[in-house]
């Protein structure tokens, strides 16, 4: 099986960076409903997010991920969605961008959850994740993902930022607001 290519996903998160240093002047944590531009979601940003879309390789699937993203200070929260061809290669993404984002930060897994349910809706699954790492520049830098499939469709919810600036309460918060129809 072919791995996910760590590049795409750490042009995203650059280019979510660059594009959101625009709006470093909003108050820190000045929580907001935004819903999915393309896809059918809704989540609580902290600041006001930019969007943008990019081709991504997922597992050696071509998807094009729209981000949504805010920043505050220097911690990433960010939404990733995309459509996948089939059920299963969205199952299998999911692996796919925990791994990518884990090496983004050469991180170490601290603690993972993985869940699945079928039903007469479709099928879904998720992956949970907390990991730790480091930047090139030798900083520590903390990731709390939370990866989802709904049939086609995946999710990628996610924290990103220095280990000792990014608030689990604040983490919890965006997270856990995460809603998909």
């Amino acid at each position: 099986m072919k791995s996910a290519s760590t590049f795409p996903v750490r042009s995203l998160l650059l280019c979510a960076g660059a594009v959101l240093l625009l709006g470093a002047c909003s108050p820190k944590f000045n929580w907001r409903e935004v819903r999915g531009k393309d896809a059918s979601y809704s989540v609580l940003l902290p600041a006001k997010p930019s969007t943008f879309a990019r081709q991504i390789d997922l597992d050696g699937t071509q998807v094009t991920m729209t981000m949504t993203a805010a920043k505050v200070d220097d911690t990433v929260f960010a939404v990733g969605s995309a459509s996948l061809p089939d059920a299963a290669k969205a199952q299998a993404a999911l692996s796919a961008m925990k791994t990518a984002l884990v090496k983004n930060i050469n991180g170490t897994v601290k603690s993972e959850k993985a869940s699945a349910v079928a039903n007469a809706q479709g099928s879904s699954a998720s992956v949970d994740v907390e990991a730790v790492g480091s930047t090139r520049d030798g900083n520590a830098e903390i990731l709390y993902g939370h990866f989802v499939s709904q049939d086609k469709e995946i999710y990628q919810v996610i924290v990103m930022g220095p280990e000792k600036a990014v608030s689990r309460e604040n983490a919890e918060t965006f997270i856990a607001s995460f809603k998909h129809n």
